[in-house]
This record gives C-alpha cells, structure tokens and sequence, in this order.
C-alpha cells in the first residue's frame, strides 16, 4: 500500500504543471501558522502562494509579510474590506499560472494534498474541476459530537469516498473559474453558489479522495452558536433560505399543533414532537457510523450533546435569519426615505 502511495505521489510530482494556491483571511493571526507549515510540507510545491487579506485588524498581514521575506513562492495582496467571495477573485486575478488550488484559514493541508490534486488532474486532462476531501480535526469528546452533528458524511466519489464538495480543497483551471463568472462577492455561500454555477456549465468534474485537508471545528457552544448564527445571517443575504432555513422552519411548524395538544389537551402529545427530535439525533449520528459498534453508537452523553449542540445550532439559525430580516427591512425603509 504505501509503495503504491509512494508511486502515484511520484507521477505527479514528474508533471510540468505549475500551480497558484490562492487563500482568502481576515483575522487569523493564529491559525495561519499551521496552515503555512502544511503548505512548506507538500510533495507537489506550489509555484506560488497569494493570500489574500481581507481587512484584517490583527497580525495575520504582518505574520505572512514575514515568511513571504523568507520564501519568494508567498504574496500577500491585502485587499480592503473584502468578502470571502471577492478575496478568492482577487487572489486568482493576481495569479501568475493556469491551474488555481484553493483552500482556506483553519485549515491543515495533508503533505500529499496537492500532489493527489494534480495526480487526477494528470490522469483526465479533460477535467476543468477537481475536488479533494476534508476531515473534521476531532481533539475532544465536544468537537466528536459537533462533528456528528453537522460534518456532512462521506459518500462514493471516484475511485473511494470522500466529504465535498469542497472550495477548501479543489484545483481547478481558471478558465473554469472564468466561465462561470467567478465567486459572488459574499461573506457565506459564496462557495455553495459557485459551484452550483461549475455544475450548471456543464464543467467537467473529477475526485480526488485521497486530497485531504484538516477542518478545525468551533471548540465550544458559544463559538458554534456564533459561528452558524453568521453563517445564517449571511445565507438570507444571499437569498439561500431554501436550502437550510425553510427545512428547519417546517419542522418546528409541524411540531406546534402537538405542543398546543399537549398544554391543551394531555402531556402524552408532547411525545410527539420528542420522538421526532430523538429520530432526527440518531439519523445524524447513524449517518457517520463509518463502521463503527453499536455500543459507540447508543453512548448516551454522546447522544445527548449532539442533540444540544443540534439545538443550539437551530437556535442560530433563527436569530440570524431575523437579524438579516431586520437588516433587509431598515434597508429598506432608508431607500423608501
């Protein structure tokens, strides 16, 4: 197996090939250091590395200003007040080489990441997109149940199985970038909308399974509560209720003619809405098994804080939604002004 590794790792790194890694910051002063360390660490280098800053207030422009003074391959454009969308278009606007990987802050690349990018690149030159795999970084029983909660389970791609699509860890040409008109300037979903956009083309899409990245997880409540609040903020923005919003919404819809049974009428219709939700913990929980014993999987305090961390992560949703309702609104009473 690992001669096997060792010999496809090798074809790629034989390829003339040349590639730009663009990643798109703001604030992160602290998690750049290890994202940098696994970028010196690949078997295919990138030719060059721009990140682009957008607007960031700590030391995230200084820390990269300085590995840049030491390796030639790093460029920092700070781009103002940027979006995650309008950071990557700059990035790949500022890009020297054909082939465009991206990834993200937070984020640790596998040594062989890029080279198993590149790898299926090599082997379809038809391919205009190609996605790699991300894995959740699970360091405590918190982060094991957050990742059971809302990590989206692998699924067969290619020639294994893999979590993605992923902006964080794909290679593409830029002309596919290109054709579809870049990333909408968003600070969420943007990466969601532009690949709904590759798809549409009819773009060609290949699978790398064996990319990985490392993905670190909120490490607690109120950074989970904060973190999916904003990404639900962000989503109504972006007119994207649909796909996440609506779904929740109805739930807690159907669940209200039991709750009023059950303060009008006898508490047994308050089971209702109860077993609707232990079903909804297990399905998420039974959907990232990966094989694993029954035991691990009926562990109580296990199941107990994915059902918190579910319902805080319900929670968020809502007080966002409202908060870019309230946004939505006072935009428009100032234009009707």
């Amino acid at each position: 197996m690992k001669g096997e590794i060792k010999e496809s790792v090798d074809c790629s790194m034989k390829t003339s090939r040349s590639v730009s890694l663009v990643i798109p910051v703001r604030n992160e002063e602290q998690s750049l250091p290890s994202l940098i360390e696994s970028i010196k660490q690949q078997t295919f280098e990138p030719a060059e590395i721009i990140i682009v800053d957008g607007g960031s207030v700590d030391g995230t422009v200084r820390v990269v200003k300085e590995i840049a003074g030491r390796d030639p391959r790093f460029r920092v454009v700070e781009a103002g007040p940027a979006t995650p969308g309008r950071g990557r278009n700059v990035g790949v606007a500022a890009a020297r080489y054909d082939w465009i990987a991206f990834t993200d802050a937070g984020i640790r690349l596998e040594p062989d990441w890029l080279a198993e990018l590149v790898r299926t690149a090599d082997a379809d030159p038809s391919l205009d997109v190609i996605y790699g795999n991300y894995e959740p970084v699970v360091s405590s029983f918190f982060e094991r149940c957050a990742a059971l909660a809302y990590v989206s389970p692998k699924l067969p791609r290619g020639n294994g199985s893999l979590r993605g699509p992923s902006i964080s860890s794909c290679l593409m040409k830029r002309n596919a970038w290109a054709r579809v008109g870049g990333f909408p300037d968003l600070r969420a979903a943007e990466d969601l909308i532009f690949m709904e956009r590759i798809e549409k083309a009819g773009l060609r899409i290949g699978w790398a399974p064996q990319a990985t990245v490392w993905w670190s997880l909120q490490p607690s409540f109120k950074k989970t509560f904060k973190k999916f609040a904003l990404y639900s903020y962000h989503n109504v923005l972006a007119d994207r209720q649909k796909y996440w919003h609506y779904g929740i919404a109805r739930q807690y819809l159907v669940a209200i003619p039991f709750l009023l049974l059950g303060i009008l009428h006898s508490a047994w219709w308050f089971g209702v809405p109860v077993a609707g939700f232990i079903l909804r913990v297990t399905r998420s929980i039974w959907r990232h098994r990966d094989g694993k014993s029954l035991v691990w999987l009926l562990n109580p305090l296990q199941f107990v804080l994915v059902g918190a961390i579910i319902l805080a992560i319900d929670l968020a949703t809502f007080v966002g939604w409202g908060q870019a309702l309230i946004q939505s609104s006072d935009s428009e009473n100032k234009l009707d002004y």
